[in-house]
Parts: C-alpha cells; structure tokens; sequence
C-alpha cells in the first residue's frame, strides 16, 4: 500500500507516552466497549487457546449500540493529560496510522457530500499503549481498536497491529489501514443517524438474538465502508499494490465469529455472533470495495440478513 508521500492528519492524539493509565476504573461496555463478561470469556478461550485475548476481542467494539450505552452519554469527554500530543506523530508507525487517516478523512470529505449530501466531521484517533481514557470509559489495549460515538474518537494501541501478523497472519500495510477504515465506518454510520436508530432498536428488541443481529448488522456495514474507503482512495491515488486485498480479506475472515466460535468450542452458534460470519465479512468489505457506494451497504435489507 502507498502511503509515505501523503499527507498526515492534524487530528491524532498521540498519549502513548502518557503514564495516567486507568487503575481499577474497568473496562467501558455498551458505548464503544465489550462487556465485561465478554471480555472474561474471551480472555479465557484467548488463555486455553495460546491466543493474545487482544485478537480475539479486536474489532469487537460493539460500535456503541449496546444496550448500556446511555450511561455514558452525559459524561465529558476525556482529555490527554499531555496537551502536546496532538497532531502528526514522527515515528514510522504513527507516521502510517496519521497517513491513513488523513486518506480516510480526504476521501470521505468528498463522498460523503457527493453521495449523501451530508457534510463529513473528521473523527480524532487517540493512539495510545496500554490503557487511556475514552468518552466510553476506560479503554485498555485488551478491547482492540474501537469507535467511541460518545466523544466521536477512534481509539487505538497499535501493538494491535504486531498481533494481527504474529496470531493471524493478517499483516501488512493495507490490512492495518482496514482496521482504521472499519473504525472510520463507524463514525460514517455515527454521522448518517446509522448508530442511534440501532441503539433504539436494540433497546425494544424482543431477544438477545436480535439485539446481536442488528449488532452484526452494524459491523458488516463499517467492513463495506472500509471497501468504499478503499475503492475511493484507490481510485483517487493508485494507493494499492499487488496483494494488499487479499491481505485484507485475510484479515476481515480471520476475525468472523463462526471461525472464532469454532476455535474456540468446536462449533458457532450463528444466534450468538455480534460481528458476522468470515464470508459475510469478507463479502461487505469486497461489495464496499467494488462498488464506492455507500448506499451498497444496506446491511440491514432483509434481502441481506444471511
């Protein structure tokens, strides 16, 4: 993937060398964060299974449409302790990260508008290492990369990215831009109404199997806006080098529930999955990729539930 000649994001939040940390705040949940209880299991099958628990919960942010999101919704959005970390890092890694966001909020600056006639807010990431805090509570490096609609920020440890290639085979330049890309989609759903009616439908849903199917619902959607991201940028500037979709392809089918499910108990139980299958996940972010419509990830079409 091409990215060192672009230009960087003035809106990343650089705390890596923070040392505030989070103590025994515990982990968000609902806006933004994994239950707790999720967390525990996960770590557990992580521990049985020789897995860093940080693959397993990655990507699993929940998107903020958890039944308990509205205990965050009246707090303050966190600040950095430090008020100089702020804009574009100078380490080869936050060089990358502050890259691909700025590519994130060019693209979406134009199509946005373009497409749906709404003018695009650029979403600040917080890149951090270990712990930090978030609008959502406290983030911790465990929970991998997640949207926080609270504060409207992308938080991110990039160890992430060193357990992607080392557990999943997933490395590469353009796999890690698809995991910020799949954040940025959140924030794309944020700003087209996507995660309040959710978070609505949720809430009045008659059974925790429909509550997960409208959080699947969301995740296959910011996968295919990841697609539209890369379609647009790629389009615009050639970004894509052999082998960087298939990397990312790896990527969206190694984090599916039904391969996780399957790891981790010898079976899925489809009811259970809040993210989608492998091949759904792979199928959003290549309908997103072909297409660079936003309106071709109406995940939530019956036509589409399967």
């Amino acid at each position: 993937m091409r990215w060192e000649d672009f230009r960087q994001s003035a809106n990343v939040e650089d705390r890596r060398d923070d040392n505030e940390g989070v103590g025994a705040m515990g982990m968000p949940f609902g806006g933004g964060g994994l239950g707790i209880g999720t967390v525990i299991v996960l770590g557990i099958i992580g521990y049985m299974l020789g897995i860093d628990p940080r693959i397993l919960i990655g990507g699993a942010e929940m998107a903020g449409v958890g039944r308990q999101t509205q205990q965050y919704e009246q707090r303050e959005p966190a600040q950095p302790r430090s008020q100089n970390g702020a804009g574009s890092p100078t380490d080869q890694t936050g060089r990358f990260v502050s890259a691909v966001l700025a590519q994130n909020e060019d693209v979406w600056s134009e199509i946005l508008p373009s497409q749906k006639n709404i003018r695009f807010k650029a979403a600040p990431l917080v890149l951090f290492s270990g712990a930090t805090r978030s609008g959502c509570g406290a983030a911790q490096s465990a929970m991998g990369p997640f949207y926080c609609p609270t504060d409207g920020k992308i938080y991110l440890d990039t160890s992430f990215f060193n357990d992607m290639k080392a557990k999943l085979g997933g490395g590469g330049d353009f796999a890690y831009a698809y995991v910020i890309a799949h954040e940025m989609g959140h924030h794309i759903e944020n700003q087209l109404g996507v995660l309040p009616r959710v978070q609505r439908a949720q809430q009045q849903a008659s059974s925790q199997g429909e509550a997960n199917r409208l959080s699947v619902g969301v995740e296959l959607m910011a996968d295919c806006l990841a697609g539209v991201w890369a379609a647009n940028a790629d389009r615009k500037w050639r970004i894509l080098e052999q082998g960087d979709i298939e990397k990312a392809i790896s990527t969206a089918s190694a984090i599916g529930d039904d391969r996780l499910q399957k790891a981790s108990r010898g079976y899925a139980v489809p009811d259970s999955f809040t993210h989608g299958s492998s091949a759904q996940r792979v199928a959003w972010f290549q309908k997103g990729l072909q297409t660079g419509k936003v309106d071709a990830c109406n995940t939530f079409a019956k036509t589409t539930a399967r």
